[in-house]
């Protein structure tokens, strides 16, 4: 009978869809686990496709190649070294699961199907996959395993099933993104599993950057009294050997290392370096380029690409008009150099009057309007597609979560990019970060200490800065404001009531509703961002943007906005 079991948790970061490359990570996890001498190493789930695969996953040539990578892997277990435990699709009389395999011996041993398949906020798993049965334990070695895949373990059907069956002790292989808070939910639903079966736990997710989703690893064994035993890094790749002991009580898990988790801002900004980093290198683009105006939203994006890539990478680019302040000019390049980034200006003022004669006979007798300023506004957009058509580089757009909310923001000019940082991230917090990165050094970043984002960046008026004398103001409420009606609206979905009833203006909460509305049309065009919130736009909360539906009428029946200002 087996009385000692020594488990390594793999938190890897696999890419979507790139099964062979996806194996050899699984292989040599495997490798490393062995010269450690592990008995068992445990992935996360679906790691040999990618999580999520989305619809890639419904190609049947797809699954095949899954398949056939999930046995030859199960032929490397006949060297007698560990077994795995491996996340992967499964087709089984039809049906496609979410499964994983025990392979083992050179073998697939058993096979385990994801039985609560997720259908809210980023998850609709219902839509490609079936849903398994309720799971009982694998025979590995003498000792009965308990197997919940993700979801399984957040209700308490599967881990009731596996104790009543005869599990010693649960293994929860997960694809879990981030979102600001979400640690403490994740534990607390492990506690609770544990609490209700008297079992112990290993939980292990991924870490990286799939297209919006990030995944900040953080996998943990918790012992059957419910107390930490061990805690993988966040935001990195990790091999970790977990040692168990068999007792009269049950299986024991011995203390190893508990790395801290970084919360609040920390845990913010690691989540966007770690969006754009895996975003531009599994696309393979060579680096960013950005607008730098001299204004905040740019700053922390451009330091967020510097502290990912490194400052080889980032090229920022100012293009003035003529309302373009000297003090924007000075901010824009003590920013860049500070950062160590290259930095260009490039005045947009020919084009501007290029634009003025082409439109004259068609605009004559119009008076100058929102027209003019998003002319400027998109001769910026044009002029960073030409760089990044020239050389290769993605644009990196830099409008927040705010001005996303309510349309300040010009199509196809300041929103014209390939990726954004701060997408899901509100004003404030934009605020918050750039305090913060001047005070710290992100683990793992490549950019340099010190003020990195000039003071006076952080503390003068926002401004557009596309008509003379403009700040973000003269259309918008203080931003403090805003952003608690915002967050009311998106992520509570609070009733118009509710939301007067916290101390704001009641036509000042109508007119921010309507604008959140009825600039969804932009939002559909906007690039991805790095998921922060409970609810961001896009895979989150996914609204019409034909809607009739008003909870207070609305101030205006258009967006005032026009498309910036």
């Amino acid at each position: 009978m087996t009385e000692r079991l020594t488990i390594a948790l793999a938190q890897l970061n696999p890419i979507v869809g790139d099964i062979t490359g996806n194996e050899e990570k699984v292989r040599a996890a495997r490798a490393e686990a062995a010269a450690a001498g592990a008995d068992l190493v445990v992935y996360s789930e679906l790691v040999l496709v990618g999580y999520p695969p989305e619809d890639l996953i419904l190609k049947p040539a797809f699954q095949a190649e899954a398949e056939a990578a999930i046995a030859r892997l199960a032929a490397d277990t006949a060297d007698g070294g560990p077994a795995m435990l491996v996340g992967t699709s499964w087709r089984d009389d039809g049906k496609l699961y979410n499964a994983v395999v025990l392979l083992d011996e050179g073998e697939i041993k058993a096979k385990c199907f994801k039985h609560n398949l997720p259908n809210y906020g980023v998850f609709d798993e219902i839509r490609i996959f079936s849903a398994g049965p309720l799971p009982g334990p694998v025979s590995f070695r003498g000792v009965r395993l308990g197997v919940m895949i993700c979801e399984d373990m957040w209700s308490d059907d599967v881990t009731e099933c596996l104790q009543e069956t005869g599990a010693e002790l649960l293994l929860v292989p997960n694809g879990s993104p981030f979102e600001a808070g979400k640690f403490d939910a994740r534990t607390n639903y492990a506690v609770a599993r544990v609490s209700e079966s008297g079992l112990p736990l290993a939980y292990v997710n991924q870490i990286g950057g799939q297209d919006e989703l990030v995944f900040d690893g953080t996998s943990f064994v918790l012992n059957a009294d419910g107390a930490l035993a061990v805690r993988l890094p966040a935001w990195q790749e990790s091999l970790t050997l977990t040692n168990w002991t068999k007792t009269d009580s049950g299986w024991q898990c011995e203390a190893g290392d508990k790395v801290p988790y970084p919360e609040g801002l920390a845990a913010i900004y690691q989540a966007m370096m770690l969006g754009l980093r895996d975003y531009v290198n599994k696309n393979r683009f060579p680096g960013v380029i950005l607008g730098m105006s001299g204004g905040i939203d740019s700053a922390i994006s451009a330091a967020v690409a510097v502290d990912a890539l490194g400052p080889d990478r980032v090229r920022c680019i100012m293009m003035p008009s003529r309302y373009t302040s000297g003090e924007s000019h000075d901010d824009a390049s003590k920013c860049a150099k500070a950062l160590g980034a290259d930095y260009d200006v490039i005045a947009i003022a020919d084009g501007v009057a290029a634009f003025d004669t082409m439109l004259s006979d068609v605009f004559k007798g119009r008076e100058a309007d929102t027209t003019e300023e998003n002319i400027q506004a998109r001769l910026r957009g044009l002029t960073l597609m030409a760089i990044s058509n020239k050389f290769g580089h993605m644009v990196l757009t830099t409008g927040n979560k705010s001005e996303m909310s309510v349309g300040y923001a010009t199509l196809y000019g300041d929103m014209c990019g390939g990726y954004s940082v701060i997408k899901d991230v509100y004003k404030m917090t934009v605020y918050e970060l750039s305090v913060w990165r001047n005070e710290n050094v992100p683990e793992g970043a490549l950019g340099p200490g010190g003020e990195v984002i000039p003071v006076n960046i952080i503390t003068k008026a926002p401004t557009a800065e596309l008509r003379d004398n403009q700040t973000d103001q003269d259309n918008l409420p203080e931003y403090e404001v805003l952003d608690d009606i915002l967050e009311c609206l998106i992520e509570e979905e609070m009733a118009f009531e509710d939301i007067v009833a916290r101390g704001h203006d009641p036509e000042v909460v109508k007119r921010i509703e309507h604008l959140v509305y009825v600039a969804e049309y932009k939002r559909r065009q906007a690039p991805p961002g790095v998921k922060i919130t409970r609810k961001n736009y896009g895979r989150d909360r996914r609204y019409p943007i034909t809607n009739g539906f008003r909870d207070a009428r609305p101030v205006k029946s258009h967006n005032e906005f026009g498309d910036k200002t």
